[in-house]
């Protein structure tokens, strides 16, 4: 699991049926000091996440697994919505 940020939504017109009422949203990986690292990504959100929470994502075969359909085509997915997170007393 890592963190990071949601920066946006992703809209499509045609999905695949498994992923139907499931939204996908572009997210910024952060490293541990809260900073962003590397490209924005697109991850599968059954949580309900939105534009500025900090969440926690995973990726691979078990990214399909927090989705209702544990069989979905989705290689990233938001697995938490994070309260509170802090790195040497300094909070993200």
């Amino acid at each position: 699991m890592e963190l990071a940020q949601v920066i946006g939504r992703v809209v499509a017109t045609i999905k695949h049926s498994s992923l139907e009422g499931v939204r996908l949203l572009l997210i910024q990986p952060q490293d541990a000091g809260g900073n962003p690292q590397g490209e924005p990504i697109i991850a599968a959100d059954p949580l309900q996440a939105g534009p500025g929470d900090l969440v926690a994502w995973i990726t691979g075969r078990e990214a399909a697994l927090a989705l209702p359909d544990t069989f979905a085509p989705v290689d990233c997915a938001v697995v938490a919505i994070v309260d509170d997170a802090w790195h040497d007393k300094r909070y993200l």
